[in-house]
């Protein structure tokens, strides 16, 4: 009878250690294979971020590329505009210059047929009957010219200035204050918009 009862404990030992090595290579499965989704689930995250981390930085580098490309763009729009601000400021300046100077050599032409008319009315008399009709002819002439831009250079008694003033000869000075002061013309000068046409040749006081 006590050789039953204990092999029947012995029995439910077995049985016991049996379940328990059961639970326990249960758990162990359990366990490994929580372990290996978690690991399965890290690696997939690993991937994930990897694979943004690249594709950020290949957006970055073609942002750069486009930047580079549009700052490349922009120095050439600006050069090209740069160049056509030049070329119309240019053209438009000569055509502006060619408006006002249009008959530039025109005029400088007939300016020896002026002096030879103010030459001749110096040396008309009074009672010539062709000098008042002369006089209104280089009138009329120097009105037009005038219209067109032509101006008279004032150079008796003021300062010699080279920019305006051609010396023919230099005198003694008449007076000390008459130092480098023109004393006479010998040809006069003229402006044509603002611009020299034709230095004065003048005798400067020295």
């Amino acid at each position: 009878m006590e050789q039953k009862e204990k092999e029947e404990k012995f029995e439910q030992e077995q049985d016991t250690i049996q379940t328990e090595t059961t639970q326990k290579e249960s758990e162990t499965v359990v366990n490994e294979a929580a372990e290996e989704k978690m690991n399965n689930e890290e690696h997939r995250r690993k991937s994930r971020r990897k694979r943004s981390e690249r594709q950020c930085e290949e957006l970055n580098n073609k942002v750069e590329e486009m930047g580079t490309k549009l700052a490349e763009m922009n120095d050439k729009y600006m050069r090209i505009y740069s160049e056509y601000e030049n070329y119309r400021k240019r053209t438009s300046a000569e055509k502006a210059s060619l408006i006002l100077n249009g008959g530039k050599d025109v005029i400088k032409l007939m300016l020896p047929v002026i002096d030879d008319m103010e030459r001749a009315l110096a040396n008309m008399g009074d009672d010539n009957t062709a000098k008042e009709g002369m006089q209104l002819i280089l009138k009329n002439m120097m009105n037009a010219l005038q219209q067109k831009g032509l101006k008279p250079m004032e150079a008796l008694g003021v300062k010699f200035d080279e920019n305006y003033h051609e010396a023919i000869t230099q005198i003694p000075a008449p007076a000390p204050e008459a130092k480098g002061t023109v004393i006479d013309v010998v040809k006069k000068g003229y402006f044509l918009n603002d611009e020299v046409l034709r230095f004065a040749q003048v005798v400067v006081a020295n």
